[in-house]
């Protein structure tokens, strides 16, 4: 199942990085096209404002008054047709422009030995859009235009004025679509580096979310395993506690059972006397405690205490503590009264004692667990990982309780002391800045 996932991801990456690579060379294709079609065009509309401007006013109103091809209409022609050579376009030509729908041709720009085509009236093919633009006395560009006869091309046209500036005509100038996806190509050549780039870019960002989101799910997996480990040690605690008060209720039943066969009541009587004592001590298990993680360890460790004769007092703050993690608040508590417990069942059942102080104020939390017990002799050894000072017992790895509360507290830029506070007596002291 995990490799299948594996693949699945690996495949929808390798798919998202066709469609992203693909995207964007179409994108950017797209918007280089348009980029060099403005360009051309607005080059092209400059060009023809200045071929408009340099024509022979007089000769041109001339040759309007007889439109035929006679001596005006060879010089302004031939004059079009160097302005055409020189830009490397199409065509070049003067229109008529006398209505809002259509144009017609009157000098184009050819050499002198091409006599056919190009009548002098011929309609042309600039769209109805850029004759309205230009008989409304604008200048037009045109998008490509696709001709049967002449080819795909852009078109533009600047207006022609006399003296007193009146339109005489347009000047028009034809870019081949030759020339302008020549131009593309070339563009989208010196770009095929940032093409390539930007493929490889995306590249890296799936590969580095694909390798985030891996880390991400064993450092998730890694603290679940850390939590589950924490809670199910508690848990079996709770289990082997209930377990034991499970056993010590039969005995008691027995006890019972035995005096009131035997006749005697009284001792029965003084026997459950004693039992009410036990009974208001479990009673107590029940902490008014804001924490509910902190609230069942607190209960979970006071049972496992009774179980070992072991007096324990808690004194806890009224706060939420969630500033740490429940997780690492529980490993931290849990190791340290592990230990204090340990410790104080090495002496006789009379000196058994344990007080546990969770405090917090604005500027820090404080946990503060003081038992009886035997004095720690090798102080500056028992936080290293692997140190203990337990006997070894088959299948548990000691040395690893105090490691891993002291690894937490440096997470959390705290410090942590293990002292002893007087005669038997040992004080394990937690402190966690909140600023």
């Amino acid at each position: 199942m995990k490799k299948r996932k594996i693949k699945l991801i690996i495949v929808l990456s390798t798919v998202l990085l066709l469609l992203f690579t693909s995207l964007n060379v179409f994108t950017s294709y797209v918007k280089l096209k348009k980029t060099v079609e403005e360009s051309i065009a607005n080059q092209s509309l400059e060009a023809a404002a200045s071929i408009a401007s340099s024509i022979d006013i007089d000769e041109y109103k001339q040759f309007l008054n007889d439109p035929v091809k006679n001596e005006h209409y060879w010089k302004l022609r031939s004059k079009l047709n160097d302005a055409r050579e020189q830009l490397g376009a199409l065509f070049v030509y003067t229109l008529e422009i006398d209505n809002p729908e259509v144009s017609t041709a009157m000098v184009v720009g050819l050499p002198e030995e091409q006599t056919n085509g190009f009548d002098i009236g011929e309609v042309c093919t600039v769209p109805e859009k850029q004759v309205r633009q230009a008989y409304e006395g604008h200048t037009y560009v045109t998008g490509v235009i696709k001709d049967s006869d002449y080819g795909s091309y852009l078109s533009v046209g600047a207006p022609v004025k006399d003296g007193t500036g009146q339109i005489i005509a347009y000047l028009g100038i034809d870019i081949s679509a030759n020339t302008l996806n020549g131009i593309k190509g070339k563009i989208l050549e010196d770009n095929l580096f940032n093409f390539i780039f930007n493929g490889v870019f995306i590249l890296v960002v799936i590969a580095s979310f694909y390798f985030l989101q891996r880390w991400y799910q064993k450092e998730v997996t890694k603290e679940v395993e850390v939590t589950e480990d924490t809670y199910q040690t508690e848990i079996k605690t709770l289990i082997t506690s209930v377990s034991s008060l499970r056993h010590d209720f039969t005995n008691h039943i027995q006890v019972l059972h035995g005096f009131l066969q035997l006749g005697k009541p009284d001792q029965a009587q003084q026997y459950l006397s004693s039992l009410s004592k036990e009974v208001q001590a479990i009673k107590t298990l029940k902490l008014n405690i804001d924490h509910p993680g902190l609230s069942i360890l607190l209960q979970t460790k006071k049972l496992a205490a009774q179980n070992h004769n072991i007096y324990m007092d808690f004194t806890v703050s009224q706060d939420a503590f969630n500033k740490i993690k429940t997780t690492d608040l529980i490993k931290i508590l849990s190791n340290l009264i592990d230990n204090a417990i340990d410790a104080s069942s090495e002496l006789p059942e009379g000196q058994r004692n344990i007080t546990i102080c969770c405090m917090a104020d604005d500027s820090q939390y404080e946990f503060k667990i003081t038992n009886t017990g035997p004095t720690i002799i090798e102080r500056e050894q028992i936080f290293k990982q692997g140190y203990s000072t337990k006997k070894p017992e088959q299948g548990k790895i000691r040395g690893q309780g105090l490691f891993i509360v002291k690894e937490i507290v440096k997470k959390y830029n705290g410090n942590i002391s293990i002292e002893p506070t007087k005669e038997l007596e040992t004080t394990a002291i937690v402190k966690i800045p909140l600023k």
